[in-house]
């Protein structure tokens, strides 16, 4: 006799993305609206290439005048973008610890998750104490196997911290190492975002995405497509934690 119980649909394997946004006073003006922007663009993006294999979480931390947790993990095409404010200190190492609470919480980035990408944005120096936090971050547990990116908004920006969160993420474009982004402009922001999606796209579509990403240097969105396929080794497949 058939029984429906058997034969269930297979759920999509979560890929978790957060950001760490600093919102802090002096992200006010245009630079808040350019990220703002930039945010609003991957989403759409990430909505747009929901797939039957892998969805798409996204969560957002902001630091400012508290430490925020803005978005909890949700899938893209759910997203109800609230826009934030520029306002307060730089109290990043708090978000560096609320970022490893969430990862190691099996309940909220479960096992059978890929890892994580973790996006850190910021225009100036940490307020707090952030050495502890971002070492623990970085070294020990789960978050010190997910794939770290950085982006400078401005020159202003700590730059050792910077290097140090992203320095466990060695490749993220063949033959390119892992560095810090700069962005001066909204031009240079959207482009730092674009390879934030061209990267985490990639993996949606590769045969390893725990493996870390190949993003060719020349490789394009086209209306909200990734071009190339890629491949790589089968590795881990049941979730790297």
């Amino acid at each position: 006799m058939f029984d429906p119980k058997k034969f269930t649909t297979p759920q999509p394997k979560p890929l978790p993305v957060v950001l760490l946004l600093d919102v802090s006073g002096s992200m006010s003006g245009s630079k808040i609206d350019n990220l703002n922007k930039a945010v609003e663009d991957m989403l759409d993006t990430f909505a747009q290439e929901e797939k039957m294999e892998t969805e798409i979480l996204v969560s957002v931390i902001t630091f400012g005048s508290q430490v925020d947790l803005h978005l909890p993990y949700t899938k893209a095409s759910q997203v109800r973008w609230q826009r934030f404010q520029a306002s307060g200190s730089t109290p990043m190492g708090t978000a560096f610890k609320m970022a490893k609470a969430m990862i190691e919480d099996k309940n909220t980035t479960p096992s059978r998750a890929y890892r994580p990408t973790i996006v850190l944005v910021s225009d100036g120096h940490p307020t707090d104490s952030w050495k502890e936090a971002l070492k623990d971050f970085v070294s020990t547990g789960r978050s010190s196997k997910c794939f770290c990116m950085a982006v400078s908004i401005g020159h202003d920006a700590d730059e050792e911290v910077l290097r140090r969160f992203i320095a466990n993420t060695p490749f993220l474009a063949q033959n390119h190492p892992n560095k810090v982004f700069y962005a001066e402009n909204a031009s240079q922001l959207h482009a730092f975002f674009q390879k934030v999606t061209m990267s985490t796209l990639l993996r949606t579509r590769s045969s390893a995405p725990n493996d870390v990403p190949a993003v060719p240097p020349d490789i394009q969105l086209d209306g909200g497509s990734v071009k190339p396929n890629v491949s790589g080794s089968a590795s881990d497949d049941d979730g790297y934690w």
